[in-house]
């Protein structure tokens, strides 16, 4: 059953695309495979990612763009697919110029935009503190571990990024987020007015 109330976090990143030029030599006892430095530039594409990091579980969508429309529809996706019981989805993000409830309006005729934000709640880390939100962390360990090698093309992009979505999600992976609201009031002081003279 659905959350009443879950908590999501949500990021994006781009991936550039490229081929190899040169046939790799492959790996030989003692000596790894080696991959000459020249390659063909294939495009770009955009991963958008929502992480729900206290129940393990993560979401990856390949995308050729990175647009307010894009946006809103990973945010009605969201809502309708996802989270169709939850009262209301807690989603954490920062605060890039397409992450607006305007983009709903830009996308959907204004009855739908409207019933897409009445679901959400949203929560935007500060300018300079998007590390804040544990969506990077999740794309961190996505770059690390699936994205760290050449892609030719967004479908081998999207047969990787599934994999290791799915293998991630079968693993329950949390995250521990040790972050106190005591470090807060260290951290990001400077962030935030004070109310004393």
């Amino acid at each position: 059953m659905t959350p009443l109330y879950p908590q999501v976090c949500f990021d994006e990143c781009s991936k550039q695309l490229v081929s190899e030029v040169q046939v790799p030599l492959p790996a030989e006892p003692g000596q790894p495979a080696r991959y000459d430095y020249e390659y063909e530039r294939q495009g770009v594409c955009n991963l958008f990612l929502f992480s729900e990091p206290l129940t393990g579980w993560r979401h990856v969508t390949v995308t050729a763009h990175r647009t307010a429309i894009d946006y809103a529809h990973q945010m009605r996706f969201r809502v309708d697919q996802w989270y169709p019981h939850a009262l209301k989805i807690r989603l954490v993000h920062d605060q890039l110029n397409t992450h607006r409830p305007a983009s709903l309006y830009k996308a959907f005729a204004p009855v739908e935009a409207k019933r897409i934000l009445d679901k959400l709640e949203f929560h935007y880390t500060p300018k300079h503190g998007s590390w804040l939100n544990m969506a990077e962390i999740e794309l961190s360990v996505l770059t690390r571990q699936c994205l760290n090698q050449r892609i030719p093309g967004s479908e081998t992009l999207q047969r990787e990024v599934a994999a290791w979505q799915k293998r991630r999600n079968y693993q329950n992976r949390t995250i521990d987020w040790r972050f106190t609201t005591d470090d807060a009031r260290i951290k990001l002081k400077r962030l935030y007015p004070s109310i004393i003279p």
